[in-house]
Parts: C-alpha cells; sequence; structure tokens
C-alpha cells in the first residue's frame, strides 16, 4: 500500500521560509513524476512545482520555491522561501507511476496522494 507523509507545514511570517518533506512508503519515486499541489479555501488545487527529468513550476512560485528529492531516503521536499500571505493553503505532495506526464502540474495526471500540510504566511 502506497502512502505520502507530509511534514514541515507551520505559520511564518511574510518573507519566511518554510521546507516541506513528503516521505513515501510502498512507493519508490525513482524516475517517475512527482509533484507538490496546493489549495486554499474556496479555490482549486494548484500545481506548483513538478519534477522528473525536468523541473516545472507555477509562475506564482517560480524563483521562489525548488522542489528537490533524495533518493536515498526517499523523500520529496519543497523549500519555500520569501513567503507571501497568497501562499497561504493546504499543500499536497503526489506521485505518478509514469515517468513523464503530458500535464505535469495537473491533478488528474498523479496516482498517489499525501494527505496535506497548512502553511500559513501572515503580513
Amino acid at each position: 500500500q502506497v502512502q505520502l507523509l507530509e511534514s514541515g507545514g507551520g505559520s511564518v511570517h511574510a518573507g519566511g521560509s518554510l521546507r516541506l518533506s513528503c516521505a513515501a512508503s510502498g512507493y519508490t519515486y525513482g524516475t517517475n513524476t512527482v509533484a507538490w499541489f496546493r489549495q486554499a479555501p474556496g479555490a482549486e488545487r494548484e500545481g506548483i512545482a513538478a519534477s522528473n527529468r525536468f523541473t516545472f513550476y507555477a509562475d506564482s512560485v517560480r524563483g521562489r520555491f525548488t522542489i528537490s528529492l533524495d533518493s536515498a531516503n526517499n523523500t520529496l521536499y519543497l523549500q519555500m522561501n520569501s513567503l507571501k500571505p497568497e501562499d497561504t493553503a493546504m499543500y499536497y505532495c503526489a506521485a505518478s507511476v509514469r515517468p513523464w506526464v503530458p500535464r505535469p502540474l495537473v491533478a488528474s495526471e498523479y496516482d498517489y496522494w499525501g494527505q496535506g500540510t497548512q502553511v500559513t504566511v501572515s503580513s
């Protein structure tokens, strides 16, 4: 059974940083496509970063967020710098069984999801 477990969320002031982690069991990240999504109250789930052989970022986070993978620990990370109040959301990691997906920032491309971790940024 595949489980993705996020951690690292919390409350920070604008301009601060957080690093989210997503530990996997029953699944090896390897070269498959993985991603981070977020969802604010009343909004749709938004793909913000994805990685396979390439990395993809939403315009809203490019230059501030970095997706990375520690294969030795089978953990996915999202380093978030220069946080803004509009980054406040529940953050989810997602994993595909495919090394390539046509739309890496679209939720329907992913097979497994974590339970989410809350990030709150105050002004």
